[in-house]
This record gives structure tokens, sequence and C-alpha cells, in this order.
């Protein structure tokens, strides 16, 4: 009997908000109208978002993807024969050759798009649970020095060593312990987190139970956003399936060891991001930061020992098990080790998710793989790390992604999310944006934090309205520093970022000839 011909759609939410389920639908239809046998998967998204909705089939030649597809071009794909890879001017070759994707090291990211993210069958044919197969055969000791080996450190911000992190909670005593998965991503430009949960759901649950297996914690949750329904949906889905066979609960694959773990949904709070007012949050209590110490590894969710590790530091984890430290430790540059998937967004021709070894330029990633603008203008800015991120001119571009240059560039890779913005932006009005949201998303336990944000948007207001701007940008620094050294988290800690590097590097933007301009 011969098979149906598998034809993947994304389920992505950001294939879905560019119209991949209208798409699945016609593609159906048409099928079922011309007696076409067809096999329709949903997988999750490649992360060429410049062509989503992007649909693939599997051909004698491997998979070809066709994109961007609307509802309407469907017809004509069959017309031209699109399931056995006939040409089309939305043809675009073979998947694995398309320029944005060829030049990715995916490491973390192998899986996604490729496999139909429900299918525990399909996820071991790609190499799914080698990681945790081998996890099971180890002592914890083995495991947690294995990850120290590796040089991963925190993909979702703060770059601190995760193996360093286990080792603690390893040792901490603790009759019960946890994993708390970070999954709330609030960060402007950001999305590699829903793109596993939603892409690759299977990797993340290894990843924790591994996590389990060398710090003795049995229970784990992953807390994440209310924005997120597929995200939260599919997880769900994949951890009952999970259960159902072996890896996940009581028994983990036969080997003794228990871990079970279940889904949390916040309310949306950006602060929720910070770990501390995350386990506030996880227990049912407003999401306010805890001061430090004690330590989550010591005092963490409901007091008891916690390892907190972003999505994409435990969705790395199994890919470390399975092909062993030295191999994870040999990409990147200096204590910046393993890959990086990089999240290009705003205004740029070719946004998408860009997988790759620290080390690349900013001119390599916005210029050359990003493509420029998507307006054809100029590149002024590039916002990196999220909405505490700075903003890099073009005189930076030259600056590698590396934790160590950035900071030397009083910059952070954050969750390396850049944002693209040509010369029509106004720089002033990001840095008061950069304080309103603060204002806006401060859970308001500290006064500089509390009230410097609001203080930096009427210093803002009186800078754009003319009042003494030299006076009024000496006083936004000096606010800034009083943030930056005063605040208890990184939200009214970073917020300087934005601010200062806008000033430095956009003086025009601020200084009082633009007023005098206008004013003529």
């Amino acid at each position: 009997m011969t098979e149906p011909l598998k034809v993947y759609v994304p389920r992505d939410a950001g294939a879905l908000a560019l119209g991949a389920d209208k798409v699945a639908a016609e593609i159906a239809r048409e099928a079922e109208a011309r007696g076409l046998d067809i096999r329709l998967i949903r997988n999750g998204s490649r992360g060429l978002f410049f062509l989503e909705p992007m649909v693939e089939v599997v051909t004698e030649d491997g998979r070809l993807a066709y994109g961007p597809v609307a509802p309407e071009d469907v017809a004509s794909l069959f017309d031209a024969g699109f399931l056995t890879g006939g040409d089309h001017p939305l043809a675009q070759g073979e998947t694995e050759k398309i320029p944005f994707l060829a030049r990715q090291t995916r490491l973390t990211f192998a899986r996604c798009g490729i496999i139909d993210p429900l299918d525990p069958a399909d996820y071991e044919a790609h190499g799914g649970l080698k990681g945790l197969r081998h996890a099971v055969m180890m002592a914890p000791e083995e495991i947690v020095e294995t990850m120290i080996a590796s040089g991963l450190r925190g993909r979702g911000g703060a770059g601190f060593p995760t193996g360093i992190k286990w080792k603690t909670v390893a040792e901490a005593k603790g009759e019960q312990k946890y994993i708390v998965c970070n999954a709330d991503e609030g960060d402007s430009g950001t999305y590699s987190d829903r793109m596993i949960m939603e892409g690759d759901p299977f990797m993340l649950i290894e990843g924790m139970v591994i996590a389990g297996l060398a710090t003795g914690a049995t229970r784990g949750y992953v807390y994440t956003r209310s924005e997120y329904p597929h995200a939260i949906a599919t997880m769900r889905d994949a951890i009952a399936i999970a259960r159902r066979h072996g890896f996940l609960g009581p028994d983990i694959l036969g080997s003794g060891h228990a871990f079970d773990m279940e889904i949390r949904m916040g309310a949306g709070a950006y602060v929720c991001g910070e770990e501390t007012s995350l386990l506030n949050s996880l227990e049912g209590k407003r999401g306010v930061v805890r001061a430090k110490p004690p330590l989550p590894a010591h005092e963490g969710f409901l007091g008891r020992p916690t390892v907190v590790n972003n999505v994409i530091s435990l969705a790395t984890v199994p890919a470390i098990l399975d092909h062993g430290p030295e191999f994870f430790r040999d990409f990147g540059v200096g204590h910046s080790h393993g890959t990086i998937p990089i999240q290009i967004a705003g205004n740029v021709k070719n946004g998408g998710l860009f997988e790759i070894a620290f080390g690349l330029t900013l001119h390599e990633l916005v210029d050359e793989i990003g493509g420029g603008t998507r307006s054809g203008r100029p590149v002024k800015a590039v916002q990196v790390g999220g909405p505490l991120g700075a903003y890099f001119p073009r005189a930076l571009f030259d600056t590698i992604f590396d934790y160590e240059a950035y900071t030397a560039k009083s910059g952070l890779i954050g969750h390396a999310g850049i944002v693209v913005f040509d010369d029509t932006v106004d720089m002033l009005k990001q840095a008061r944006f950069a304080m309103e949201f603060c204002a806006i998303e401060s859970c308001g336990k500290c006064t500089p934090c509390r009230i410097g944000s609001v203080r930096g948007v009427e210093v803002a207001d009186k800078i754009a309205a003319g009042e003494d701007p030299e006076a009024q940008i000496a006083l936004m620094t000096d606010l800034c520093q009083t943030m930056r050294f005063g605040s208890l988290c990184a939200l009214g800690g970073f917020t300087p970022f934005p601010v200062l590097s806008a000033i430095e590097h956009f003086p025009d933007d601020f200084h009082p000839a633009r007023f005098a301009e206008a004013a003529e």
C-alpha cells in the first residue's frame, strides 16, 4: 500500500498569526477534492518567519519548502505538482539549503520544525531521549560535573553557569527539591522559549527530568505566561503523553527514579520573569521581588532548594548529555560556550530565529542574515537584550555576540533578542519608553525602581519640551546611576541601559539644537 504524501504546515503561534490554520484547511480541502491521499502534519516552525506560513512536502529529493503561502495560493500549488516538488513562484527548494537556515548550527533547535511535536516516536527517531538514557545510567554527581564541564551558561539573560547552580542545589539540605522552568518570556523581540514549547516540548521535559536526576529533585514546574495559550496547551498534552510513555512519573525509563511536573500560568507581569518574583507568584503570592540571600538554590519554592532555569537552558541539556560536554564546549568564544538562539525582530527584512555558536558580529546578524531593514532605509539602532537592553549604533556593529564583549560595551545579551530600527526612530522617545515600561511593570518594592522610573518619564518629557535640556540630561544620567546601583532586581537595575546608551550614542536626538531647529 502506498504511503500518503506528507505535508507539513506549522502550528507555531507565529505561523498561526500569519494564517497557517487557513492554509492547512485549504490544503486538506484541495487534496480531498482532487482525490489525493496526504498526511497533514502540524509541526513547529523552523523559525524563518519571513517565509511563514512555510509549507514543506516530503519528496524523493528530501523536504522541499514553499512560502510564504496564503490560502489563495494553495490551488496553484497543487496545479504545479508541489506534492512531488513541482516548480512554483513560492518554491524555496530544499528546506535545509535555504541560506537563512543553511548557515545555522542547530543544537537546541535541531528538531524544531522537523518533527510532529506530540509524537514521541518521531521525537525518538530524531535523537530524542538519548540524553536521558545516558543520564539514568549516571550518578547524580556525574551529571552535575558533565554540566559544569560543558560551560553552559543560563540562556535567560544572567549568564550564570548552569552546572554550578545545579551543584549548589544538589548539595543543599532538603527532603524535597524542585526544578522550576522560567518560561515567562516577556522581552520584546523574543520567542525562542515559545518555539521550543510549541515545536519540541519533549526536549524541555527531558531536560527538566535530567535536572531532577542531577539534583535529587522529584517535582518540576513550568511557569509561563497567559499570553502563550498554544504553548500551554501543547506542553500539557506533551506532559500527559510523556507520563504514558514512561519518561515522566514514578519510574523514569524503568530506572526507579521519580520525577513529575506540571504547567503553571502567570498573569503576565514582566517582573515575574525575575526568579524570586516568579517563585512568589508560583506560590500564589503577589509577584514581588525577594531580597537575596537566601538564594533560591537554598530556599526557593516553598522554602526548599530549587533550580530555576530558563527554557533554552533546560532544552539544551539533553544535547549535552547525548554528545558530551566537550562537543558543546567547543562551540563559541571565550567564556561563552555552545550555541545561542538569536531572535531577529523589528524593522528587518528576514526576521526569525537564528541559532549559531557565539561569536557573530551585529553587522553579520543585521546586514547579512537579517538582510537590513524591511523599510529599505538605513539602520540607525539595534536594541539587544529586550526592553532593558542597550541600543547599539552602527559604530558598534563589530561587537561579537559574547557575554563579556557586550558587558564591555555597557550592554547585555539578555534573552538574545535583537530589535532593529531604521533612521526614522526617535531615540528620546525610546529612552522615555524604557522609563515608562519600568514604571508600569515595577513590583513597587524598592524606591529606585518605583519612584525613579516615574521621575525618568517626567525628565524625558521636559527634554522633549525643550526645558533646559542640558540640565535635564544631566539629571537623567544621575537618576540612571541611582537606579542602576540601588534597585533590588534587574528591572530597575537594567532600565538605565537603554536610556544611557540612547543618550551616549544618539546625542542629536537629545541635543538642544534639535529644539531650536523645530522652533524655526
